[in-house]
């Protein structure tokens, strides 16, 4: 059994944006996303969005995926994973890199977070008027 055996995913964000990549990633990856979460900060203090992240990780392993590093997201995504060693933050969520979540869950932890961070890396392009 893989480490990250149960692994979840937890996409914490400013307003909708949690949901929407959360909805984008089930219709493209079907049953594959069930393990994926989304969470708010809207209308959330910095503890109640604590409070709350904490409820939805409970003692699984977990990867959090945050919009930003700093802010309400990032301090309590980093909050939330601070004592285990099955636990990770990952900040600049995209969806390419959520998709390879959804596909890889089997890998080792370390292992899948870089993977994830390279993934989402990649998918940053600047598209030019030609298609090349």
């Amino acid at each position: 059994m893989s480490e990250t055996s149960g692994l979840r995913g937890v996409v914490v964000g400013h307003g909708d944006m949690p949901r929407g990549l959360v909805d984008a990633v089930r219709h493209i990856a079907g049953k594959a996303a069930d393990d994926l979460v989304a969470v708010s900060n809207e209308g959330k203090s910095p503890q109640e969005l604590i409070a709350e992240l904490g409820d939805v990780i409970g003692s699984q392993p977990v990867i959090v995926f945050t919009d930003l590093r700093s802010g309400s997201c990032g301090i309590a995504a980093a909050y939330s994973c601070r004592d285990s060693e099955r636990r990770a933050v990952i900040c600049g969520v995209n969806l390419p890199m959520l998709l390879d979540f959804v596909f890889h869950r089997d890998l080792p932890l370390d292992e899948l977070v870089d993977r994830l961070v390279e993934k989402g890396r990649e998918a940053i392009r600047a598209a030019s008027p030609t298609g090349s």
